[in-house]
């Protein structure tokens, strides 16, 4: 395990904070707090932290190549329009199913949103992960799935890396980018903690793989062939997720949860649902936009 300075960024103090994506155009960490159904733009520089309500619950949030916010939520795909707050649903994603919400999702290379659903009350097996392309066509890719999380690609865009949370693993699928085909499903990473669970992820400029671990109170990275290169401790049980970011994207920030948390565990995780920072000794690359 190696020790690393790490600073609270903010003491958000928030129920369940996810999806950090940064936004190198205005130098922001956007993120998002799941069940107020809130987007968060924080600014480091000057620790000001805004927030918009989308009016449900949400799972993350990106950039749009052509302006604006895109963001999965609980009714499926919605966009925050570039001239300021407006929220829209654009489309609807599994609307028969009104116990599912959507959860966990990035953008390919190509620009393309992938995103996971699960049922709100956790029963396995109920979600799916879907493929959003530029005219917001909605491709099935995976099913069966019970808590989507961690997506990201290698840095050449050739492997894409999954954690359906529940599985304790973390996959990689060999990925074409010209038509976000996926294929030849392997395990990467097997995590069978009794209690530790991999959440978020991020894939650095070098292609280690970096791990949020749920209940495991650190984040761990890997390499591209699943060996385990080191652990960060942190001051909080429930990690969520990890962005990289800052001016030169040598800085990882993690957010983190209060959610489900007993009253004594509050009062031994003062920082829990915070959102932290530090410098891993590597750079990320610049997170992908979504072209829709």
């Amino acid at each position: 395990m190696k020790s690393r300075q790490l600073d609270i960024a903010l003491d958000a103090d928030a129920d369940l904070a996810e999806g950090p994506w940064w936004d190198e155009q205005h130098q922001e960490l956007l993120w998002v707090d799941i069940f107020s159904g809130r987007v968060h733009f924080f600014d480091p520089g000057s620790g000001a932290d805004r927030s918009i309500d989308v009016g449900q619950p949400l799972g993350m949030v990106a950039r749009r190549h052509s302006g604006g916010l895109v963001c999965a939520v609980r009714d499926g795909i919605g966009f925050i329009h570039p001239d300021g707050d407006t929220f829209e649903l654009v489309v609807p994603i599994e609307s028969a199913i009104p116990g599912n919400r959507m959860n966990d999702g990035a953008c390919d290379p190509a620009g393309r949103l992938w995103a996971g659903t699960m049922a709100t009350d956790l029963s396995p097996s109920a979600g799916s992960i879907y493929r959003i392309n530029s005219s917001l066509q909605v491709t099935p890719v995976l099913e069966n799935v019970s808590i989507s999380n961690g997506l990201d690609w290698s840095p050449d865009g050739r492997t894409l890396y999954f954690t359906d949370s529940t599985t304790k693993r973390v996959d990689a699928y060999d990925f074409d980018i010209d038509t976000g085909k996926i294929h030849n499903r392997r395990l990467l990473v097997d995590l069978p903690d009794p209690i530790a669970t991999p959440d978020g992820m991020a894939v650095d400029a070098e292609g280690t793989i970096w791990v949020a671990m749920w209940d495991g109170g650190c984040v761990r990275r890997f390499s591209p062939d699943g060996t385990l290169l080191e652990t960060l401790l942190l001051p909080v049980a429930r990690p969520t997720s990890v962005a990289f970011g800052g001016p030169t994207l040598n800085q990882l920030f993690v957010t983190s949860a209060r959610n489900g948390l007993t009253s004594r565990q509050l009062q031994d995780q003062r920082h829990a649902g915070a959102l932290f920072v530090l410098e891993p000794g590597v750079t990320g690359r610049p997170p992908y936009l979504f072209r829709g």
